[in-house]
Formats: structure tokens, C-alpha cells, sequence
């Protein structure tokens, strides 16, 4: 595993800007308000030739235990103690502060390598403060712009030792685990590898070749995004999920900002799971901060597989939440529907009528949509959603034969030709499916730019039915074919 390197300071002192500088992409939102940052969010770092994993962190403040700033804290806390080295990033204009003389103590006692840094040290202004970090006791200070990205030549003089000496520990770890198994092994066997030996006709042999993993064994997680309108328990049910609390959890509404990924395995399958900030209707949306932790939501959804839509099931499919899978629908994700607090609900029979009427009503682009109840707080139900997950995926994936596709076709026009128009009929020659995730149909007909938007849907849920989405946003687009007859017609007319 590479070194994991994680990003301490009080508030406001530029850890975001130094994490995007690190990844070399604006991951983590950045504004001008102290706080923007709660949950811890893990990075692939790139400095030179160093590979690490970087870690973004809540500013450190001092609070009571219960508070939100004080889960936040403890968020941090795990960050330290989970971290090989640590950045210690503070406000080179701003100078020392009693919580920076506060928060050193608290590094010094965690026998970690603490590497300091002064940032926002461009100019005149930020001189003062650079000198006056040498009083926190960690060495001599990197002065450095992590927005303008001076000062990253020191970081990696600094970063280089923690690095190679992590590199190091992995490669004894793995020597020594090799040597283990090879001991273990009766006399005169030896260890299988991965490595065949091609020889000659004289037994000599002519090459090495490494056959590496089996085909199908390196595969791709599942992308899924949790998404929903605040204080659904997203996050909650991803804690269940993960068996652990890694994210920033409580009452209070809104408390997720950044879109956090977290990586685990369910049933052998690999799974990055996104944790997104809660959509609110735009009108309410008015702070910019909030405008930007909608938009990290919305391309959360934009490069997730599967997307699962959290309703709390005491007020299910409010309007919002309507707004939410038709734009998650729109994007041509697929989709599952999580009914989360499930044991809020008392007459559980009757609720489940409501949104079986509901989502027959409102959820006519998504029919036979997947349903599942549980309650993230207590665990139940999680099971069931990832089967539905996966199902869904799958269906999203699914390709359909062309021969297949136009026999349906057939029986279509038989039983349900389209309308005339204009006293003319409208012909559909020929149907193929020309990619998938989701599913796209093109239908080659005579004149698509007339045919009624109704039909278009009958043939989209006869589509759904037939060939056993439900679901899956299905596209369905129209061409015109060419008039074999025009280009004679043009030449008469040239003629």
C-alpha cells in the first residue's frame, strides 16, 4: 500500500487547496468560509515521481465531544492516527495563533512525522509568519503558495524519506510473508508461482513469461453514488454498509458536503460507493457554498453506474425526490430506490401500498423500477439493496440481438401499428440497439419528425417488458432513411 499522508491545520489555512494541488484535480470543494471540509476525504497523490495516498481533513477546532465540530474533530483524529507522516499546514499571513500552538502538542504526542508547512507565504506579508514557525518546535518550516504552487520542489525533499521508507516496510512485509509460505511448504516442493518456462525441443529454455493474473481476476468496482435530498441518512447507511464510522454522521441537516468515496468489497465484489451532499429544491439553494456541494453531487451522479436514490420513508416522493430520480434518469443512470428509515414506519402494509401507488404514478420513464425498504440506522435491508444494485447494473449493461429486436417488431406493427398522419402512414422499416449503458434503440422509420410522443413511449415500455428491463432508462431515437427515388428525381431535374 502506498504511504498515506494526511493534511492537518485549523480552519481556513488552505488544506483543500493543497489537497487538489496534490491529486492535480479540484476534488475537495474550496471556498473562503472556515469549514467547508468535514469529512476526511482520501486522495491518489502525484508529487515528481512520489506516489502516496494524500488525506484532506476538517480543520481542527476545539469543541465538545457531542457537537458537530467536535465529531468533526474526531473525524480528523482517525485521520492522524491512521496516517504515516503529517502535514502540518499553517497561515504563513496570519502568523501563529494560540490553536496552531494548541494542535502542535496534540502532533507532538502522536509520535507521527510531522512536516511543517506555511502556506499562503508568497510576498512580503507571509515573511513574518514564516519565521515565526520555527516556535512550534518541528524543524525549519516549507514555505509555500499551495494555490499558485510554489514550494512543492521542498515538499518533495521532505516527502521523499516517509515515501521510500513506506516503500521499503512494504517490500521486507512481502519478502518476509514470501519466505514464511516457502518455509512451510514440505521438503523438496516448491512454492507455485505465476511465472511458466518455455523450452526447446532440447529442453533448454528460451524464454520466461509472466502470466499474471487470471483473466477476469483484476475487476473494475462497481461505481455507486447514494444521493437524496438532506437528512435522508445517506451517510448513515453507508457507515452500515462499511462497518465502521467514516463519515460524519448526526441530526443536524446538511451536514455532508464534499463527495466522498470509500472503497469496499461486498460478496467478492469491488464496490466505490460516493456519499453526496443533499439536493435541495433551487430555489432554496441560494450560498455559494451550498451551490457548490449540489454541483459535486450532481457529477457524482454524472460518472456514477448505478445510482441509489435515498427517500425517507415518513415523507416519501415529496416533490423533490421526484425531481431527483427523473434527473438521475435523464443522465441514463441506473437506478434503484432506497425507502431508508423503515423503522419509523409502524403499519408497514399500508405504507408500502402508498409507494407501490406512488411509483406507479409518478415513475412512468423508470417503470418496474427496484424498491427496497430498510433502515440504514439499524442495518436491515442492506443486503437487499446491493442485490438490487447489481441487478440493476446488469440490466443497464444488457445488450439485445438485432434479429431478435425486429422480430419484436414485427409483432408490434401487427398489433399496434403507429398512427397516420396527415392521412399517411408512418413506416418503421427496422430497429437496433447501437449501445448500451443504458440501453439505445434507433428505429429506422419514414417520417420520425410526426410520430405522436405517445407512441414513442408505448414501444419504450414494450421494449422494457419484452426484453426484461425494468427499470433501466431506455433511449430511443428515430432515423430517416434515405429516399432511394430522390437522386433520380434531382437528376431529372438537372436535366
Amino acid at each position: 500500500m502506498p504511504a498515506k499522508i494526511a493534511i492537518i491545520g485549523r480552519p481556513n489555512v488552505g488544506k483543500s487547496t493543497l489537497f487538489n494541488r496534490l491529486v492535480g484535480k479540484r476534488l475537495a470543494l474550496v471556498d473562503d468560509t472556515p469549514g467547508v471540509t468535514r469529512d476526511r476525504r482520501p486522495g491518489d497523490a502525484r508529487l515528481g515521481d512520489l506516489r502516496f495516498t494524500i488525506l484532506d481533513t476538517a480543520g481542527l477546532e476545539e469543541a465538545d465531544a457531542a457537537s458537530l465540530e467536535g465529531r468533526m474533530r474526531a473525524q480528523t483524529d482517525e485521520a492522524i492516527a491512521d496516517a504515516d507522516a503529517v502535514l502540518f499546514v499553517i497561515d504563513a499571513r496570519a502568523g501563529i495563533t494560540p490553536s496552531d500552538s494548541h494542535f502542535a502538542n496534540v502532533l507532538r504526542r502522536s509520535d507521527k512525522t510531522v512536516i511543517l508547512i506555511a502556506n499562503k507565504a508568497e510576498g512580503r506579508s507571509g515573511e513574518s509568519g514564516l519565521y515565526e514557525a520555527y516556535s512550534l518546535g518541528f524543524g525549519e518550516p516549507i514555505a509555500m503558495s499551495a494555490e499558485h504552487g510554489e514550494g512543492l520542489a521542498d515538499l518533495y525533499q521532505a516527502l521523499r524519506p516517509v515515501v521510500d521508507a513506506v516503500e521499503e516496510h512494504e517490500e521486507a512485509a512481502l519478502a518476509a510473508e514470501a519466505r514464511a509460505a516457502e518455509a512451510s511448504l514440505p521438503p523438496g516442493e516448491i512454492a507455485e508461482t505465476d511465472v511458466e518456462l518455455a523450452t526447446d525441443e532440447d529442453g533448454e529454455v528460451v524464454e520466461e513469461e509472466d502470466k499474471g493474473p487470471a483473466a477476469g481476476s483484476a475487476q473494475r468496482p462497481l461505481r455507486v453514488a447514494v444521493v437524496g435530498r438532506p437528512n435522508a441518512g445517506k451517510s448513515t447507511l453507508i457507515n452500515r454498509f462499511l462497518g465502521e464510522e467514516r463519515l460524519l454522521t448526526g441530526p443536524e441537516a446538511g451536514i455532508t458536503r464534499d463527495s466522498i468515496s470509500v472503497d469496499w468489497v461486498w460478496r467478492d465484489r469491488h464496490v466505490k460507493m460516493f456519499d453526496t451532499a443533499g439536493i435541495r429544491r433551487k430555489a432554496r439553494v441560494q450560498e455559494k457554498l451550498e451551490k457548490l456541494s449540489v454541483a459535486d453531487a450532481l457529477r457524482a451522479i454524472k460518472f456514477a453506474e448505478v445510482v441509489i436514490v435515498t427517500l425517507d420513508a415518513t415523507i416519501p416522493f415529496e416533490k423533490q425526490d421526484l425531481q431527483i430520480i427523473d434527473l438521475v434518469a435523464r443522465e441514463g443512470r441506473a437506478v434503484v430506490i432506497a425507502i431508508n428509515k423503515w423503522d419509523l414506519i409502524e403499519d408497514h402494509a399500508e405504507a408500502m401500498q402508498r409507494i407501490s401507488d406512488a411509483t406507479e404514478r409518478y415513475l412512468n420513464q423508470i417503470r418496474g423500477v427496484r424498491i427496497v425498504t430498510l433502515s440504514g440506522l439499524h442495518g436491515r435491508g442492506l443486503d437487499k439493496l446491493m442485490d438490487a444494485a447489481f441487478q440493476s447494473y446488469d440490466m443497464w449493461n444488457r445488450r439485445v440481438s438485432t434479429s431478435r429486436l425486429n422480430r419484436w417488431l414485427d409483432g408490434v406493427l401487427v398489433h399496434h401499428p403507429p398512427p397516420a398522419v396527415a392521412g399517411r402512414r408512418i413506416k418503421l422499416r427496422y430497429v437496433t440497439q447501437v449501445k448500451a449503458r443504458p440501453p439505445h434503440f434507433v428505429v429506422f422509420c419514414s417520417r420520425p419528425e410526426v410520430l405522436p410522443e405517445s407512441y414513442t413511449r408505448y414501444l419504450v415500455n414494450g421494449l422494457r417488458e419484452t426484453f426484461n428491463m425494468p427499470g433501466t432508462p431506455i433511449r430511443l431515437s428515430y432515423r430517416k432513411g434515405e429516399n432511394p427515388y430522390a437522386a433520380k428525381a434531382r437528376k431529372r431535374k438537372i436535366q
